[in-house]
């Protein structure tokens, strides 16, 4: 179950319990049905405007917390492979399938990630684990695009159209999003599984933007040292 989908539930139970659901026909955040309202929960609950949130363990932690700055870095990681995705659509490239389903993993990821093992129940943790298996499909994936690539000899700059820019730009965002996962896997917060994941979708994007560049016919743009 996705990090934010468990986040939201249980700040839903929250809202419902503290009793800020508006229940009058036809107050703002209901709907009439019938004879009565529908209660539609809000979509900010204030909890966190003290600068602390929740992590799926139910700890509160500061937002700058490593936990929630992993998090962050990883969502932001899935909105960049959205973007791509979306000019890889355009392109008619095919590879959009692919680009769906990491953004499912990285959802999973992000459930680990906001479960801290310090913290985790045995329960939570069946609830969060991460499946290597993605790791080793990954690797597939990259290596059906590698046999189609020339060899790679020189440094190149993101570049070759908007699929393969943004790609790039995606496989940066991953970078970040590694390092930062990588200090929770050092105090043993999250699984090891997520790291390798995260390290073999920077290269699986990187692969794929050169990939894209090649299918659209766009040049990329070779590094070369500027003299003084």
């Amino acid at each position: 179950m996705a990090a934010a989908r468990l986040l939201l539930r249980r700040a839903v139970r929250g809202v419902t319990r503290a009793g800020r659901l508006y229940s009058s026909e036809g107050a703002e955040g209901s709907a009439p049905k019938g004879n009565k309202a529908e209660k539609i929960p809000k979509i900010y609950t204030k909890t966190g405007d003290k600068g602390y949130s929740s992590t799926y363990t139910g700890e509160r932690r500061p937002k700058d917390n490593l936990v929630f700055e992993a998090l962050g870095t990883t969502d932001e990681l899935t909105s960049a492979i959205g973007l791509a995705k979306e000019f890889c659509l355009d392109a008619n490239l095919q590879c959009v399938a692919e680009l769906e389903k990491i953004q499912c993993r990285l959802q999973d990821i992000g459930s680990n990630i906001a479960t801290p093992l310090s913290s985790a129940r045995e329960s939570h943790k069946v609830n969060t684990s991460f499946n290597e298996d993605s790791v080793q499909e990954l690797e597939q994936w990259i290596d059906k695009y590698t046999v189609q690539l020339p060899p790679l000899t020189s440094f190149i700059l993101p570049s070759g159209g908007k699929a393969s820019a943004s790609l790039h730009v995606a496989r940066a965002v991953c970078r970040r999003a590694e390092r930062v996962t990588f200090k929770l896997l050092q105090t043993g917060e999250a699984d090891s599984r997520v790291g390798k994941y995260l390290n073999r979708l920077s290269d699986y994007l990187f692969t794929l933007a050169r990939y894209a560049a090649k299918a659209e016919g766009r040049p990329e743009t070779i590094y070369t040292r500027i003299n003084p």
